[in-house]
């Protein structure tokens, strides 16, 4: 009968090597999804970099509309990320740096309006309203680059979001066919911030995509003049 000590010493002998070989291949299986899942960031950064200009920048280019993003709605009211995304606007508008401002975002109920909320926000500052286009189905980032494209006929723009949010939308509008440079709000680096820039992860991957494949958006409608309804009132 064989020395059970010496029998069960061989076979940990003959199962470490293959445990070992196990937790390598697991190893390299993470750090493989982790390179994966970090590719369409590093894509957004890289093809975005000479696409953004701080919005006090004097090296703003001038475009003929501003394209601002929705991000909801407190109490009917504008969130204060969207808040500070429509003073961003103001200031283009007024330094004249862009003619109209088209607002995109979500009116898919009729309790909740973001391009009305908008309208109002920008109205109460001083933006004409004849100057301001509403876009009621912005109901992600590329529903809104594609849209101001197909839809209004946006060729050149500047786009209007956080800093955690711009590159991205940056790259779509441009693989929608807008020469866009972007101008990324800044805002305090607390848990909302981290959150969104979190969240920008997984959807850089859904908008690589995007700007591959081009999809028509959730709602694409006929087409509409005003944009250039409001970029004629201003000559």
């Amino acid at each position: 009968m064989p020395n059970r000590p010496r029998a069960l010493a061989l076979l940990r002998r003959v199962r470490l090597p293959r445990t070992r070989a196990g937790q390598r291949r697991a190893v390299q299986a993470l750090v493989l999804l982790c390179v994966l899942g970090l590719l369409p960031a590093t894509w957004l950064r890289l093809s975005t970099a000479d696409r953004l200009v701080p919005a006090g920048a004097a090296s703003v280019p001038s475009a003929p509309v501003a394209l601002v993003f929705g991000a909801g709605l407190w109490d009917g009211e504008p969130s204060p990320y969207l808040a500070h995304r429509l003073d961003a606007a103001v200031e283009l508008y007024e330094r004249g740096t862009v003619r109209a401002v088209l607002v995109s975002g979500d009116n898919s109920r009729h309790d909740y309006d973001e391009p009305d909320a908008m309208r109002a926000y920008l109205a109460a500052r001083g933006v004409p309203k004849k100057r301001i286009v509403a876009d009621y189905a912005g109901f992600d980032t590329w529903d809104s680059c594609a849209r101001a494209a197909r839809v209004f006929g946006v060729r050149r723009a500047l786009l209007v979001s956080q800093d955690f949010h711009i590159r991205r939308a940056a790259a779509l509008c441009e693989a929608a066919g807008i020469d866009a440079y972007g101008v990324p709000v800044p805002e305090p680096r607390d848990a909302t911030w981290f959150f969104g820039g979190v969240r920008e992860l997984p959807s850089a991957a859904k908008a690589a995509l995007d700007a591959t494949f081009t999809p028509d958006p959730h709602f694409l409608g006929p087409r509409e003049r005003g944009v250039q309804r409001a970029l004629a009132s201003a000559e």
